[in-house]
């Protein structure tokens, strides 16, 4: 993906300023910065998720391969399917079973065949690290899981609509840290055949899982670069000092 000059707010106030970004393919990308710095706001940039909101306006363009995804041609919900998100909470459908869960999508465009449906739900939930554990319970509500287990299914349902980008706002935030570690395993195994951008607030884990971190302050982009090179050897004294807590 590619960001060009985007510019984002809320009616007449700018939240994110002039943020020029490539995000490498199949590697992981973070997101770090304190609080209110614009990081959430520009990830559902990257799905057109920010523009679902009331007064919303984005200037500039993202590029997915050579689409850009904000041109009037191109349909908002052909973005949602190419690239996918999982929230800061696990919000599995309450009503629905841990397969129809995982199913929602397929069958909501027009996937009829159901052993086509029931391979890809087996494979998506392989692909979250979560068949072995609810193989056995897939009639079971997705709200029975654990919180863990929960956002892995999130996962599982993105996996499902076999997107080329997986989009990560705060995953494990509301998360112990087993499944925080369970959570971190799967980005590394994801990143083999997907785009993953992170979203967090923990600088550590970005450390742990990301192979380029984006430093965001007051909705700029301070500095971007390879997160050994950032959080070992930053160029700019304002990413120093948040790394090194001095502000944030």
């Amino acid at each position: 993906m590619k960001i060009n000059n985007l510019n984002v707010g809320f009616n007449k106030k700018e939240v994110l300023k002039k943020i020029n970004l490539d995000i490498t393919a199949k590697k992981v990308t973070a997101f770090i910065g304190p609080s209110g710095c614009g990081k959430t706001t520009l990830i559902r940039c990257l799905n057109r998720m920010h523009e679902m909101t009331q007064g919303a306006y984005v200037k500039g363009d993202i590029f997915l391969d050579n689409t850009n995804i904000y041109d009037q041609k191109v349909n908002p919900i052909t973005v949602k399917r190419r690239i996918g998100m999982v929230f800061q909470k696990p919000n599995p459908f309450p009503t629905m079973s841990i397969f129809d869960n995982v199913a929602s999508g397929l069958k909501l465009n027009g996937v009829k065949d159901k052993a086509l449906i029931q391979r890809i739900v087996k494979e998506s939930l392989e692909g979250a690290a979560l068949w072995e554990e609810v193989k056995n319970e897939l009639n079971q509500p997705g709200i029975s899981l654990s919180g863990g287990q929960q956002q892995r299914l999130c996962i599982a349902r993105s996996l499902a609509m076999h997107p080329e980008v997986l989009l990560m706002d705060e995953p494990t935030s509301a998360l112990d840290p087993i499944a925080s570690a369970k959570i971190e395993d799967l980005i590394h195994e994801l990143k083999k055949y997907l785009t993953i951008v992170i979203v967090t607030h923990n600088m550590q884990q970005a450390a742990r899982v990301s192979d380029y971190t984006a430093f965001m302050y007051l909705g700029e982009l301070i500095e971007f670069g390879k997160t050994k090179e950032i959080f070992e050897n930053p160029k700019k004294e304002l990413t120093e000092r948040y790394l090194s807590g001095k502000f944030g």
